[in-house]
């Protein structure tokens, strides 16, 4: 079943299925596992161009090495620009902390050595978000590297939507994460 708020079509499962990122379990495994990088945005990729100095820091060397080589992106079999990977594994911006992949653009952000966090695909997820003609739809994207994040999700009784308030807002805005709790109200009622 799909909800709609403005331009967006939203599945329910938002709202049904629990989710809270477990690091501890999954070390970050979204971050190098797949088959292409994470969709960028043509801003995003503009952001990261002009600001790849200041994020090279964060960086591992090999990670560096992919994006001097490459740039920052590539465009995947859908036509849409994607992070540059190392080896087609993990993202270019990913490096390790006692094991636990994590994101070099979000960590120079939030040192405030940038003006934006990891691109918005990353922070969305697993939320996904996919254009058809003028509408957004915002879909649960079941993977079972998250496992341990639903079961951490289920314990907290934290629905998707909520644990992601901060990466919805930055994307549509307060009114919008407003109209979300209040589609939840309706869904649980149902």
């Amino acid at each position: 079943m799909l909800f709609a708020i403005e331009d967006k079509l939203i599945s329910t499962e938002i709202f049904s299925k629990k989710f809270v990122c477990d690091l501890n379990a999954c070390k970050g495994a979204c971050c190098v596992e797949g088959d292409q990088g994470a969709p960028l945005k043509d801003t995003e990729v503009e952001f990261l161009t002009q600001n790849l100095e200041l994020i090279k820091p964060f960086m591992r060397q090999v990670g560096i090495d992919a994006v001097e080589k490459n740039g920052v992106s590539y465009i995947d079999s859908e036509n849409m620009p994607v992070t540059t990977l190392v080896n087609g594994a993990e993202c270019a911006f990913v490096f390790f902390d006692q094991g636990v992949a994590k994101c070099s653009i979000e960590q120079a952000y939030r040192e405030g050595v940038i003006a934006e966090n990891k691109p918005l695909s990353c922070h969305l997820y697993p939320i996904r978000v996919k254009k058809f003609g003028e509408y957004q739809a915002l879909n649960f994207e079941e993977w079972k590297i998250c496992e341990p994040a639903c079961a951490c999700g289920d314990k907290l009784d934290l629905p998707v939507y909520r644990f992601l308030k901060e990466p919805l807002v930055r994307a549509y805005g307060e009114s919008f994460f407003h109209e979300l709790t209040l589609v939840d109200k309706e869904f649980q009622n149902r």
